[in-house]
């Protein structure tokens, strides 16, 4: 599908869900990959996986809302390989469920701080490397709730906003050195943060499933392959671009 042999790439959110499903679909098709988790142990787990279909990774515990973790995660990957050319800046929280006014400032803080901070942290840390490089593919992970509405998510909502906008804000600025730079819009993916949040309940599935039109919840490996695809030479004249990965709900 794509080759990556002898790229090196990023993945944050690695030790789950999408995060996990992008790192062990770029091993492989040939890919070193330093995976990053806010849980050492997860990130871990997910380069084990890699090397034990014999592909190279390692690990690295980043919380993504902290520069200097931030900066670490980068420099090990500079370290081990001496180069960057992918990056997949996936990881994300959504810890509110509520209205707007029951939104609190320490949920606000929290979700915009590792949604839509991280992402800028990590494109601030990881571009100069591909600039020296002479160039490289960054996929952001944002949501169709980036594109549209939803209740009861205020800040979750916001920062996939925020997520789109710095995407095409980015791809505007790098282009030119060489740095595509596109997203993701993932709709109902069943992954560890939607099953937190809606459960595990058959009839409950299939409500939401039928909101989109294939019907049926979305998989990690669905939005790991378009992530896959926008850091492949298959999209080589794209860039600033948000692809909808949700079985045609916002259809």
């Amino acid at each position: 599908m794509a080759d990556m042999a002898g790229k090196v790439v990023v993945v944050t959110g690695g030790g789950s869900g999408m995060g996990r499903a992008a790192a062990l679909a770029f091993a492989r098709e040939g890919a070193r990959v330093m995976v990053a988790d806010i849980g050492g142990a997860t990130a871990e787990a997910t380069a084990a996986m890699i090397r034990e279909a014999g592909g190279e990774a390692r690990s690295v515990a980043v919380d993504v809302s902290q520069a200097d973790q931030v900066e670490a995660m980068i420099a090990a990957t500079m370290a081990a390989w001496g180069r960057l050319d992918c990056a997949f800046n996936n990881a994300g929280i959504n810890i509110e469920h509520g209205p707007l006014v029951e939104c609190s400032e320490e949920e606000w803080e929290r979700v915009l701080a590792v949604n839509l901070k991280g992402v800028w942290l990590c494109m601030r840390a990881e571009i100069p490397r591909m600039v020296a490089s002479g160039g490289g593919r960054i996929v952001n992970n944002a949501s169709i709730v980036g594109l549209r509405g939803s209740r009861n998510t205020p800040a979750y909502v916001a920062s996939k906003h925020g997520i789109v906008g710095l995407t095409r804000a980015a791809a505007l600025e790098y282009g030119q050195a060489g740095i595509r730079v596109n997203a993701v819009c993932p709709g109902a993916i069943k992954t560890q943060m939607y099953l937190d949040r809606e459960g595990d309940d058959p009839a409950n599935n299939a409500r939401i499933a039928a909101a989109n039109v294939l019907n049926r919840l979305g998989s990690p490996e669905d939005v790991a392959g378009a992530v896959l695809w926008l850091c492949s030479d298959a999209t080589s004249f794209v860039t600033g671009h948000c692809l909808v990965v949700d079985g045609g709900e916002t259809v």
